[in-house]
């Protein structure tokens, strides 16, 4: 494993930090000062220190959470609460991230981790995991501009087609101004953007499905700590938190 990727995993530093680190002579390895960001390291024969102390691999955490609106999916911002504010010390020492995007308005379902290569893996289309949005408009809308919507819309230069848009008709809900929409990416404000090119405002964004896993009973702002096998089985194969 390269030093630089052994910092970022032993929760040091980030990636693009620990070369700097590295560059500025506060890593050693095996004793030695080592100035190469790519110098190949053994995790568990060979002894990597940084600021006196030997680094070890930090475990892997997967977390779900309600989030709530008003905080940002990110780990830090200038100017409004983060996700990992709402975590025990515990997962931001580990330096756990959010998974995708979830803008501060919006709220529901989102995933945290450390694990970049599972992270990387829930988002990336080839692997087909879909995403499930409740979206109260602003106006009623018709069987027409449904219609419309479901043909997409252009966004960031090209055509982008929902898998899914569909009125919900539940009862104690405002008629006709609920939708549900299904998308296959995740492109920044991609639901709100189509909402606003049908002719409508967003007032509501409920994030209720990644995959197979359904939002139904957790908490806003609450979350919950499961193991790989079982956020993998949730997400691939069903299951609700």
């Amino acid at each position: 494993m390269r030093l630089n990727a052994f910092l970022a995993k032993c929760g040091a530093t980030s990636r693009r930090k620990s070369e700097e680190v590295i560059l500025s002579g506060q890593v050693r390895v095996n004793g030695k000062i080592v100035l190469a960001p790519y110098f190949p390291v053994t995790p568990g024969e060979d002894v990597v220190e940084y600021e006196g102390k030997r680094l070890l691999p930090q475990p892997k955490s997967y977390l779900v959470m309600n989030k709530p609106r008003g905080v940002v999916c990110a780990v830090t911002d200038k100017y409004d609460p983060v996700v990992t504010d709402l975590l025990p010390e515990r997962y931001r020492i580990v330096r756990v991230f959010p998974v995708g995007r979830l803008d501060r308005e919006s709220e529901g379902l989102l995933l945290l981790t450390n694990d970049g290569t599972f992270a990387q893996s829930v988002q990336h289309p080839s692997k087909g995991v879909t995403k499930e949005y409740e979206v109260l408009l602003n106006l009623e809308i018709n069987d027409k501009q449904l219609a419309r919507w479901r043909k997409g819309f252009e966004i960031e230069g090209r055509l982008v087609r929902p898998l899914v848009v569909e009125a919900i008709p539940e009862p104690g809900k405002p008629h006709g101004r609920w939708v549900r929409v299904t998308i296959g990416e995740g492109l920044k404000r991609e639901v709100r953007t189509m909402a606003n090119q049908a002719g409508f405002s967003v007032l509501t964004l409920i994030r209720r499905r990644i995959g197979r896993l359904v939002l139904k009973e957790l908490g806003l702002g609450h979350f919950l700590e499961l193991s790989f096998p079982a956020l993998c089985s949730k997400i691939f194969e069903g299951g609700w938190v």
